[in-house]
């Protein structure tokens, strides 16, 4: 059957291909990526100078992809390669906090960090992780994020007297070809099977393009959500979520969404 995933490609380094189309090819189904999101990166020269101040943080948190892309052009741009080598073990010396998997491999991967809560998937969980770890004399926890994060996360800690800085190093925005590639899929291919979305801002752009359409088949497509916040989302615009990940990963989501198309 077919599965429309909006989201950017995201190609694992062994096969090169999108690791949920792998997934759920290997349950028979085949899935089309549409980029939902555009990014541009700001704030870089204050976000460079933050993470070669270790002595004054008491610890990183990442809750995205795009953050850690951030701080990976920031080392590339200014050629500070082998600086980082040094200061990377000051970090690592700290508690390196992210939610979900595929930021944590990102972490590992491309900025040399040994991060915890990968299994975490919400700012909810990740942020009962960090104040069973922290307490209010800690240095702030520093926080590169986007331009619409959501406040569960900095609320919590603050709540709590747990000292966070946040910076926001990316804007989020409807990508420039999303209406036209949604239209050009259904054309092509008819009204999915399934539709995964992964992120709340996912369902805001995309939400009233596909309403429109499906038509009379928008009730036969099987909603499938990365994590709880997303499926939220979904369920706040009038619709029912038909599978949400157990975890925020490939192989996960694409189970949920192979055992609602049987």
């Amino acid at each position: 059957m077919q599965v429309l995933l909006l989201k950017e490609r995201r190609e694992e380094r062994d096969s090169g291909r999108d690791p949920y189309i792998e997934e759920l090819a290997a349950h028979g189904h085949q899935a089309t990526l549409i980029p939902v999101l555009s990014f541009k990166f700001v704030s870089l020269n204050t976000l460079s100078e933050k993470l070669f101040e270790p002595d004054k943080h008491g610890g990183l948190i990442f809750t995205s992809p795009r953050a850690v892309e951030a701080v990976k052009m920031c080392l590339e741009a200014e050629g500070r390669g082998e600086e980082w080598r040094t200061i990377k073990d000051k970090w690592n010396a700290k508690s390196i906090y992210v939610v979900g998997k595929a930021t944590g491999d990102l972490v590992s991967q491309h900025l040399g960090l040994e991060p915890v809560g990968e299994d975490s998937g919400t700012a909810h969980v990740l942020s009962r992780l960090i104040l069973q770890r922290e307490d209010a004399h800690i240095l702030p926890l520093f926080f590169p994020c986007g331009s619409i994060k959501r406040e569960v996360l900095p609320t919590a800690l603050r709540e709590h007297g747990v000292p966070l800085e946040t910076l926001t190093v990316y804007q989020t925005a409807e990508h420039p070809d999303l209406q036209e590639n949604l239209s050009h899929y259904f054309t092509q291919q008819g009204t999915p099977a399934s539709i995964a979305f992964f992120s709340p801002s996912g369902v805001k752009f995309c939400l009233e393009t596909v309403r429109k359409l499906s038509g009379e088949q928008l009730t036969q497509i099987k909603f499938a959500a990365i994590g709880p916040t997303t499926a939220d989302a979904i369920t706040a615009e009038g619709l029912y979520t038909s599978c949400s990940a157990e975890k925020p990963t490939a192989s996960h989501l694409a189970a949920a969404i192979a055992k609602v198309l049987l």
